[in-house]
């Protein structure tokens, strides 16, 4: 089965439960002194021998796109672009004039991929990390990009970057991505690409029994860990911010709209403003992405005109509950053009 970030193969299997793909490319780009597994292949951790492809549309690479902004690593790698549309065989560049990445000179992300894996069996998944010089991908393992760009190319971070790992709460926040991502990050899809009324209820119910907890955990905390930002929030803001565009209607996620959760919008607004955040998302390209693409769920293409997404500039009140956004740090400046 495959979902937004992945393009090969139908998305809904008749009487099937959604089972996402998890094997990923498992390069990591790491320091010479940092130990991984004897089966992972290492890269050095070098500016500007790589660049980072992404697609505003797809939530799995804005995590990416978010992390590069608040660490200031804009400097280390570059960024490529997809555009919010592909086809089975790939997302391509057609946000670039003619169509073509101006540093890798490919119309398709998947010459990337080609390049360094022939055969390459699986379908081609934003975000990816490609070595500029040879034109290979590197990895497409998302979880570990974000948490690379951190603990891996500290030498390049910005002054002031925040601390998105902080050591005192890493173990509760493992288990709290974990379970952001079981539930709904992966739940949205579970919903939306569910192949049976059994496994659509099932999905539904779970999905909604991970958004009350964290409506009820953000009630009195102002992010998920605590007073400052982490890659929790990170992690679960890409999915928020495509909730009631696309999700609720799109994915039959439809209880209730996020707008109507009064904790979780408030913590969902306050990232929106926040520098690093607001800045990353294209709703028109969310929308455009997932009603144009995902054909068996919407076999019309129609995207729609709604929803009206000025309600996320609106005060949020949630500096009443205190905290410091980036902690001992400071916001990231304006984003650069690509």
């Amino acid at each position: 089965m495959t979902d937004d970030h992945s393009t090969k193969g139908a998305y809904v299997k008749t009487g099937e439960t959604f089972d996402r793909d998890m094997n990923y490319i498992p390069d990591r780009i790491v320091t010479s002194d940092t130990e991984v597994d004897e089966d992972t292949p290492r890269w050095p951790v070098e500016a500007d021998r790589y660049r980072l492809v992404v697609a505003r549309a797809c939530p799995w690479a804005n995590r990416a796109i978010i992390v590069r902004r608040l660490l200031g690593l804009e400097d280390a790698f570059s960024i490529g672009y997809c555009g919010p549309t592909h086809d089975q065989r790939s997302w391509t560049f057609d946000l670039d004039p003619g169509g073509v990445d101006p540093v890798l000179g490919i119309e398709r992300l998947q010459e990337a991929y080609l390049k360094r894996y022939p055969d390459y069996p699986r379908g081609i998944t934003v975000p990816a990390m490609v070595e500029v010089a040879s034109g290979e991908v590197v990895t497409n393992d998302f979880p570990w990009i974000t948490h690379d760009f951190f603990s891996e190319w500290t030498e390049f971070h910005r002054d002031g970057a925040p601390d998105l790992w902080p050591a005192d709460v890493r173990e509760e926040m493992d288990e709290v991505m974990h379970r952001i991502f079981t539930e709904v990050n992966n739940g949205v899809y579970r919903c939306g690409f569910a192949g049976s009324q059994e496994s659509y209820e099932s999905a539904y119910e779970r999905l909604w029994t991970a958004m009350d907890w964290l409506e009820e955990r953000l009630t009195d905390r102002r992010f998920l860990m605590g007073d400052t930002i982490t890659e929790a929030d990170v992690r679960l803001f890409t999915t928020l911010a495509r909730f009631d565009a696309v999700y609720h209607g799109h994915f039959k996620c439809n209880r209730n709209k996020l707008a109507e959760m009064p904790a979780l919008w408030g913590y969902a607004r306050d990232l929106f403003q926040t520098p690093g955040f607001g800045d990353t998302i294209d709703f028109e390209q969310i929308k455009r992405h997932y009603y144009f693409v995902h054909e068996d769920l919407n076999p019309t293409q129609i995207v729609p005109a709604g929803p009206d997404t000025s309600g996320w500039a609106s005060p949020h009140g949630r500096e009443s509950l205190g905290g410091r956004p980036f902690g001992d740090g400071t916001p990231p400046p304006p984003p650069m053009q690509a």
